[in-house]
């Protein structure tokens, strides 16, 4: 199994970066988490066969976290020619939002009759649920509930965990997102400097010792991260960086 950083950007594209979308790839598992505004040009740039792709879990419902998901159904339908079902996961609220999204991104398409199985599934914060191969837990994380509930996510396939912080400023529940993980993932907008409802590293590096993650690898950095970067003493994504699981 592996995961691959399609985007790691911020909002902002901070460093040329693309939007957050992670790529994971299993024995029985094909899997988008998140899909940002930016993820279709970036999936085409690694050549990443989308019609694989079975299930794709949103965190909320901000652009650089979802609007890629329009673009990514309309090529699928006109340009692929996808037959395969596609699952999307997410907060609840999904059903509406979808419709939201695709309208707002392509007036006309909310009622658009695809030429494949779609399923929308709202999760329950911290019910476990099985979707497309990975065992799943949500938990309500601190963002802006705005476009949420927004959520970070514990995922468990072929005997490793996978922990994604989504967007969120410290809170205790991300000992619960990312006890002992194989890989947490971890939003890291700044490195000292706070922010409300993002993370800062300070902040996280204060929790560490009660999380212990046996790999830690920082995400969604701002230009104040990426500026300090050779001083920081974790690991950073890339875009387009796989990890081994």
């Amino acid at each position: 199994m592996h995961l691959q950083f399609v985007g790691c950007g911020d909002a902002f594209g901070s460093g040329g970066r693309f939007n957050t979308c992670f790529h994971l790839v299993g024995r029985d598992i094909n899997a988008l988490i998140d899909c940002g505004a930016s993820s279709l040009v970036a999936m085409n740039r690694l050549m990443i066969n989308r019609n694989d792709i079975g299930v794709i879990f949103l965190s909320h419902f901000h652009a650089d976290h979802a609007g890629g998901v329009p673009f990514f159904m309309l090529e699928a339908h006109y340009v692929l020619k996808r037959q395969r079902a596609l699952a999307i996961a997410g907060p609840a609220g999904l059903k509406s939002r979808h419709a939201a999204i695709m309208e707002g991104a392509f007036p006309g398409t909310k009622s658009l009759e695809l030429r494949f199985p779609l399923t929308l599934r709202e999760l329950e914060i911290g019910k476990r649920s099985e979707i497309g191969g990975l065992r799943v837990t949500p938990y309500h994380v601190a963002h802006d509930d705005r476009a949420g509930p927004c959520l970070g996510y514990r995922f468990e396939a072929e005997g490793k965990t996978i922990a994604f912080s989504g967007d969120t400023e410290w809170t205790d529940t991300l000992l619960d997102v990312a006890h002992e993980a194989d890989l947490f993932i971890c939003e890291s907008y700044t490195r000292d400097k706070p922010i409300s409802t993002h993370m800062a590293l300070s902040s996280l590096e204060r929790h560490l010792g009660q999380i212990r993650p046996k790999r830690l690898i920082l995400t969604h950095m701002s230009n104040d991260m990426l500026a300090r970067r050779a001083e920081i003493p974790f690991e950073t994504a890339e875009d387009g960086m796989i990890v081994e699981l």
